[in-house]
């Protein structure tokens, strides 16, 4: 699977949103991020792998537990990806005015 897709489809679903939008505040661990939910630990921990394999969260080892926070060139690959319909949408904005 592509990383586009892979990414494409962890941010289908809305908890995986949320979660990454928390993240953005801050680094959370699995036990921070699951009293915010109305999920299991389990499943935050499930949710955060799928994250995770998508580049779009790294963790780091703090003692016991594990810290989760944004993976910023994940996003940097994502956005690139999205820069490219941007650019050529204003490419072709500038040609149909430039016409008039």
């Amino acid at each position: 699977m592509d990383a586009y897709q892979q990414q494409f489809d962890a941010l289908v679903d809305p908890t995986r949103r949320a979660i990454l939008a928390r993240l953005f505040d801050n680094p959370l661990s699995v036990g921070e991020l699951a009293e915010e939910f109305p999920i299991s630990r389990p499943a935050i921990s499930q949710h955060l792998k799928v994250l995770k394999d998508a580049q779009l969260v790294t963790d780091t080892a703090v003692g016991t537990r594990r810290v989760y926070a944004i993976d910023i060139d994940g996003f940097r690959n994502l956005r690139r990806f999205f820069d490219q319909f941007w650019n050529e949408a204003l490419a072709a904005f500038k040609r149909k005015a430039e016409k008039k």
